[in-house]
């Protein structure tokens, strides 16, 4: 090997260790095979399934390049030059395919046949990696000597692209073990953000509804951008972080109690059972009055009305999404009700009972909303205990911000304005939204995307969201097939 030579390798050895693109890389490799060794043609093959794929090719004389697209896999047989070269794990090296009796060449020839090129010398090295796996091969085709005439290949670039060869195996494994690793974390953030979506029915598709919807609304942003004549607001590695920060902003509620999340009414079921039969007990204690001659009849048909109207009313609260001033007053009335039973006097609804009956909003007691709300410190501490890469390093904050609003009001930190970052507001959005048309949630019935677009409205006009984002979100109609958009029947 020649000090030139010698030069070389190692320029292609820094060249190859850069590299991370796996598509990037196996075109690199063949470019600098082919100028370390002079010819004039060449190509890349992979071991994929027991076969060795065609990926890369080069034709100087011809102007041909080719990625591999729509070429027939090359079987491990014999007949096959480079099947043979993989199979037998040495460098076949022929001066001339076309007066050579050891090989055959159906290959070259009919290559020759269709483009009248003329292939000559041939040198085939497979590629030697780790642990004695071979990824592939490399075929090189007609050296050319200085005056550019081809030639056979010289006796030692063998050698010499052997060692090339080994590089660029390390190289291909080294970017290979890498997509692995990758592609199983984010597998493994999938799967931790299904399974708590999936610990409750109600909330079965959040995390991938949104990271679905979230993904299309972050290549609408970068389309129009690049229409617009500018930067594409989410290169491939910040879109990347904001989908795993998507995946990952639930995950603290692996530590919310079911009884809280799955909260369908405002009462759970027993207690409000225990309810109802204290208005049934009423009844039947007024009943035994006027049997017994302590109340009259009309006395009992007023008890009895009263009763059949408190239960009415306290099943149409214990139900609703939300409370009117009417509904709180009429519950009210109800409220310092009692009946005497054996001596006792019993109330028709007892404290905490009307306590719950009275939320004006949602489901949840404020300790429940308590527990509920702490998902997202037990998000930030959960992910506090993962690794994350560099280019995944705001992860963490960004999931664990989800519910902090413009205005302040958010929580866990009450962010304000400029100190939520961008990505944090999309995520914020696409939570509200989801949260609003999804169809699975226990205490509400899912809205039409007209009516989640409108109390988006409201939340800019409120000074919680961001109303750059939340235009450009509607615009975008990004949740197009992954949501229904009439009303709910």
């Amino acid at each position: 090997m020649t000090q030139e030579q010698m030069k070389k390798v190692l320029e292609i050895g820094v060249k190859l260790s850069s590299e991370r693109d796996l598509d990037r890389l196996l075109e690199e490799i063949l470019s600098c095979v082919m100028e370390l060794a002079g010819c004039d043609a060449g190509t890349l093959y992979l071991l994929d399934g027991g076969v060795l794929r065609f990926r890369f090719s080069r034709n100087l004389s011809l102007k041909n390049y080719s990625n591999g697209g729509g070429m027939a896999p090359v079987p491990l047989s014999r007949e096959n030059v480079c099947a043979l070269a993989f199979l037998e794990d040495r460098t076949i090296c022929v001066d001339d395919v076309y007066h050579c009796s050891e090989y055959d060449f159906p290959g070259p020839r009919r290559y020759d046949a269709l483009t009248g090129y003329r292939t000559q010398s041939m040198l085939v090295v497979p590629m030697h990696g780790r642990d004695g796996e071979k990824p592939g091969v490399l075929q090189l085709i007609n050296a050319l000597d200085p005056e550019g005439r081809v030639c056979p290949f010289p006796p030692d670039m063998a050698l010499v692209l052997e060692s090339v060869a080994s590089q660029a195996a390390l190289a291909i494994q080294n970017v290979r073990y890498t997509q692995e690793i990758h592609e199983l974390f984010h597998s493994f953030v999938r799967v931790m953000s299904t399974a708590i979506d999936e610990r409750s029915p109600y909330n079965a598709n959040h995390s991938r509804r949104m990271a679905q919807c979230g993904g299309k609304f972050v290549d609408w942003l970068n389309a129009r951008a690049e229409e617009r004549g500018e930067e594409p607001p989410f290169p491939p590695a910040r879109r990347e972080e904001l989908l795993m920060s998507i995946w990952l902003h639930d995950i603290g509620k692996v530590t919310t109690p079911l009884e809280v999340m799955d909260k369908a009414n405002r009462l759970p079921p027993l207690q409000y059972a225990r309810l109802d039969n204290h208005l049934l007990d009423a009844w039947y204690c007024a009943k035994i009055d006027c049997l017994e001659g302590r109340i009259t009849e009309q006395e009992l048909e007023s008890i009895t009305l009263s009763t059949c109207w408190a239960g009415e009313l306290t099943e149409e609260m214990n139900e609703a999404e939300f409370l009117s001033d009417e509904q709180l007053e009429c519950l009210a009335d109800f409220k310092n009700r009692t009946y005497t039973d054996r001596g006792y006097t019993r109330p028709w609804i007892t404290d905490e009972e009307y306590a719950m009956l009275t939320i004006r909003k949602g489901t949840l007691a404020p300790e429940e909303l308590e527990k509920m709300r702490r998902h997202v410190v037990m998000t930030d501490k959960m992910l506090s205990q993962i690794h994350f890469s560099r280019s995944l390093s705001h992860v963490r904050s960004w999931a664990a911000s989800h519910h902090e609003k413009l205005n302040g009001t958010g929580y866990p930190r009450g962010l304000k304005g400029e100190e939520i970052p961008y990505e944090v507001r999309i995520i914020t959005i696409l939570d509200i939204f989801d949260a609003l048309v999804a169809d699975d949630r226990p205490y509400k019935k899912a809205k039409t995307v007209e009516q989640a677009l409108k109390i988006l409205g409201f939340g800019v006009k409120d000074g919680e969201l961001d109303p750059e984002l939340a235009d450009l979100f509607t615009q975008s109609r990004c949740w197009e097939g992954l949501y229904h958009e009439e009303e709910p029947t």
